[in-house]
């Protein structure tokens, strides 16, 4: 008879072998973590198992956060505000070298604010930011490199779906995670802004200065984005000040959304059904991906694999920064190959026991999973922001688009060692709210 940790290790060899004959993600984990609980516990208690896990995630009330999240964001991609946000930016950056790239960044993160999408807020920043430095003689691997980037804000920046669907599975409060990446994520967005500064100022013809804007014209911008501003203070502000809970936050957001697009008078009963179409399929996508991670979670659980590789590491006498040091070597190479929220939803309860019970903290592992996550998303060669990119971009090479991008993913190695070094990064403001 076999050890458990054993079956464990041969299922995820064969969830591997699933995805790589094409498999979609949760259709591989469902199938090897129900069969490899069958060779543990029996095919009744599997049935059993399984069913519970379905059902309960179905009728989960923290879950119902992800719908309404969603929406906001599909009804602020449809409210034009993805232009405002980029036109007041432009106001302020535009007349620096690079500017109108970090009037992109700038733009990227306040969009991302509202959105909690990644592929949404490269997708909807790209199409407005681009033809305005193509316009200006932008190089086509600085607009590639700053609109991937600045997309990847949409994960870290709340409100995150990745954060929400982290903190379901390791049961860690979503609020204080939502204000735990605050501080990374406008730190990236900084970071981000000086990168494209270092790069015009080497070579000053990859990002030729725009017009300069008077401060009349720059505050006429910035009320331009007033509604957009209120409603993520509401949101955010509400959870940190405990007003609300993150789901209540989600509702309140969700109609915020709405009520701009109609004062905007970009809402009709097309857009509005479309969004809700939108909203109703990514949702039903992630509810199913979050209940293969919870079936393959389960099997994990039964096997003992958690508990075998603590105490391997226990075993080793390796610290909690070597131990960190390896799972970011580990998530860097899966980014290479494999699609992010796949990949969070894989290892997490793998990783997550080992971690926690070396004494790091779960909100500081929360933004670091995510932050990982979103250094994959634009490292090549399947980073997935770098093809909606090339779907904008389609006359430019991959290759351009991979040295466009390799400054940013320099900038964000230097953020993430900065993050591993200074914990209270990610813990300053939880710390303050729980105050």
């Amino acid at each position: 008879m076999f050890e458990p940790w054993i079956i464990a290790l041969a299922g995820f060899a064969a969830f591997l072998l699933l995805l790589a004959a094409g498999w979609p993600i949760a259709v591989s984990m469902i199938v090897t973590g129900a069969l490899g609980s069958v060779t543990v516990l029996g095919w009744r208690a599997t049935l059993s198992t399984v069913g519970q896990t379905v059902s309960m995630t179905a009728m989960s009330y923290e879950l119902s956060v992800v719908p309404m999240f969603i929406l906001m964001g599909a009804l602020i991609v449809r409210s034009g505000e993805a232009m405002r946000l980029y036109a007041s930016c432009y106001r302020f950056f535009g007349h620096m070298r690079g500017g109108l790239a970090m009037a992109t960044i700038a733009a990227c993160a306040g969009f991302a604010a509202l959105c909690g999408s990644s592929l949404a807020t490269a997708a909807a920043m790209g199409r407005v930011s681009l033809p305005e430095m193509r316009r200006y003689g932008y190089a086509d691997s600085l607009i590639a490199g700053s609109i991937a980037a600045g997309g990847t804000l949409g994960i870290l920046i709340p409100p995150s779906v990745l954060m929400v669907l982290y903190g379901i599975q390791t049961g860690t409060d979503i609020g204080k995670l939502f204000i735990a990446g605050i501080v990374p994520g406008l730190m990236g967005a900084a970071l981000y802004m000086v990168t494209i500064g270092i790069v015009c100022t080497v070579r000053p013809e990859m990002g030729p200065r725009g017009e300069r804007a008077s401060w009349r014209e720059r505050w006429e911008g910035l009320r331009g984005v007033t509604p957009t501003l209120c409603l993520f203070l509401v949101v955010i502000g509400g959870i940190y000040g405990g007003f609300f809970t993150p789901t209540e936050a989600a509702g309140i957001g969700a109609f915020g959304a709405l009520v701009i697009a109609l004062v905007s008078r970009t809402l009709s009963t097309s857009v509005l059904l479309d969004a809700l179409l939108e909203t109703a399929k990514v949702t039903a996508n992630l509810f199913f991906l979050l209940i293969g991670a919870f079936v393959y979670s389960n099997f994990l659980n039964i096997t003992g694999l958690p508990n075998v590789l603590r105490d391997v590491v226990t075993g080793w006498g390796l610290s909690p920064i070597g131990l960190i040091a390896i799972i970011t070597v580990i998530y860097v190479v899966l980014g290479t190959f494999m699609e992010e929220l796949s990949m969070v939803l894989l290892t997490v309860p793998i990783f997550y026991p080992v971690v926690v019970t070396l004494g790091y903290d779960p909100i500081w592992f929360g933004i670091y999973v995510v932050f990982i996550t979103q250094l994959g998303m634009i490292s090549p060669p399947v980073g997935i922001n770098l093809f909606v990119i090339k779907g904008l971009f389609r006359d430019v090479p991959m290759r351009t688009l991979f040295v466009g991008v390799t400054p940013f993913i320099v900038t964000d190695l230097v953020r993430l060692i900065l993050l591993i070094a200074f914990p209270a990064i990610a813990l300053l403001l939880p710390s303050l709210a729980a105050n």
